[in-house]
């Protein structure tokens, strides 16, 4: 079965000779739900870049259902990321001035997905995580849990193959993370592959899989 990421020998260096990832290997498979974790300044932020094809690496290389993303032109890439990743952020990253079913529609938008369908597309995603009575809800009339649902929402509205979602309970009281952390775990059991990127070793630990970063390289 292709694996869903493959990352073989990455490494990633910045100007000044600032070495951010140092020979990362990874490989995600088909319905896994993986926490990567590591203290600020391990690498974790640009392998999620990697990751998510928002960065290419120095050296090394990136696969994502099988294809090296690391040979792609821009636009074929920017095409691929619309139609196969979903990304949740820590601050939601919703329009303000728009609505929740708006808002999980605009993640159809680089995806080929013709404008009359969207809408049916967003409301199916919204009912996904519980929200379908509040599609008309503007992100000011929502409560932090339900924006971060929102956003999951717009993550899934197009069915990508994988799901990133970097420090998705760092903006939430206590109550309203574990509400979300057990979103993605319900969504992972009904076949979604996500990986939930933290640097909360309690949030790592329960979940099936743990990768440990560090100094750049992957421990575990």
């Amino acid at each position: 079965m292709t694996p869903v990421l493959r990352i073989s020998h990455a490494h990633k260096e910045y100007p000044g000779g600032v070495k951010a990832l140092d020979d990362v290997s990874l490989t995600i498979g088909p319905g896994e739900l993986v926490g990567i974790v590591g203290p600020s300044g391990s690498g974790k932020s640009t392998l999620l870049n990697l990751m998510g094809t928002l960065d290419r690496p120095s050296s090394g290389t990136v696969e994502i259902d099988g294809r090296d993303v690391t040979t792609l032109s821009d636009k074929a890439l920017s095409k691929l990321r619309g139609r196969t990743i979903g990304f949740v952020f820590q601050q939601f990253h919703l329009t303000d001035g728009i609505s929740a079913l708006d808002n999980v529609a605009t993640g159809l938008l680089h995806a080929g997905v013709a404008r009359k369908w969207r809408h049916a597309r967003a409301l199916e995603a919204l009912t996904k995580v519980g929200l379908a009575h509040r599609q008309n809800h503007r992100p000011h009339q929502l409560s932090g849990g339900e924006k971060q649902r929102v956003a999951i929402a717009r993550a899934l509205v197009n069915d990508p193959k994988l799901v990133l979602a970097d420090e998705p309970t760092g903006a939430l009281d206590t109550a309203n993370g574990q509400a979300v952390l057990d979103l993605l775990k319900g969504l992972n059991r009904a076949g979604t592959t996500i990986a939930i990127i933290t640097h909360d070793r309690e949030i790592a630990a329960t979940l099936p899989r743990c990768v440990v970063m560090r100094d750049g390289r992957v421990h575990a």
